[in-house]
């Protein structure tokens, strides 16, 4: 059994305040006890326009976000789901929006590159996100082993896909780390009841960390960032603002429900992304 825990913020346009705050909550994780953090998507900056993450953006392996992960991996000992960060696309004037793990040495062991894209009309608030205008899809799942588990990886809008939450299951994912920030508007109607659906459906455990609050920027996101247990029971969750969520996870017994409730095994029609 370890502890796991999901931090939570705010985030605005100054990256080092961003780093600052971040590292703040990954001591006050590690104070909790927890040997793994899950960052949320853009924790460190959602700028003033989507221009921001661009000018912003690092290659892999070289650039202060990076670094900052890497050097807070080493100094607790502790392994790191570092949210998403801009890094280099394949073409012009577009980033990569990417979810990179950290192991307790600060080494990089993995990188998601978040797959679907939030290009949406929110008729509720008159809100438009065409988040492909500057961010290159990714294509590939990604599902790494970890001394808590076998870990999958998926990003804010994969969660709308179960499809892909199947695959990460198919390649023996235990627990799944979801970075994400949500509007406060889907966030409302729709966060909880998914994030829950996801880990029952899925027989895992989901590790959902969010931006929560009111940005520089002008956004509102949902917050709520929670862990979910394979039987979909909220273990602990933050509703609103900066702060951590911390959970024990327990693979034994996730093992056993598993074997006593074998609903994946159940299939009978497959699932495969296009």
């Amino acid at each position: 059994m370890s502890k796991i825990a999901a931090i939570q913020m705010a985030s605005g346009p100054n990256v080092s305040a961003n780093l600052i705050e971040a590292g703040r909550l990954i001591t006050a994780a590690v104070d909790a006890g927890a040997r793994m953090v899950v960052l949320p998507e853009n924790f460190a900056v959602m700028g003033m326009t989507e221009q921001d993450k661009v000018d912003l953006c690092e290659r892999e392996g070289d650039g202060p976000i990076q670094e900052f992960l890497s050097r807070q991996a080493a100094r607790h000992e502790l392994w790191i789901v570092g949210g998403t960060i801009p890094l280099e696309a394949t073409v012009a004037d577009k980033i990569r929006a990417a979810c990179l793990v950290y192991d307790a040495t600060g080494r990089q062991v993995a990188r998601y590159d978040k797959i679907h894209l939030f290009d949406v009309a929110l008729r509720e608030s008159g809100e438009e996100y065409n988040e492909s205008a500057t961010i290159e899809s990714g294509e590939e799942l990604v599902v790494l082993d970890t001394p808590f588990g076998r870990l999958g990886l998926a990003v804010c809008y994969d969660l709308r896909f179960p499809e892909l939450f199947r695959n990460l299951a198919e390649q023996g994912a235990e627990l799944i780390a979801l970075p994400a920030a949500f509007t406060a508007i889907t966030g409302k109607a729709h966060w909880e009841v998914l994030v829950r659906a996801r880990a029952i459906e899925n027989l895992c455990y989901v590790i959902a960390s969010a931006q929560g609050g009111y940005h520089i920027n002008g956004r509102h996101t949902h917050g709520d960032s929670m862990i979910v247990d394979p039987w979909g029971i909220v273990l602990d969750h933050l509703p609103s603002g900066s702060g951590i969520v911390v959970a024990d996870i327990d693979c034994e017994q996730l093992q056993n429900r598993r074997r006593t409730f074998p609903a994946l095994e159940h299939r009978r029609l497959p699932c495969r992304l296009s």
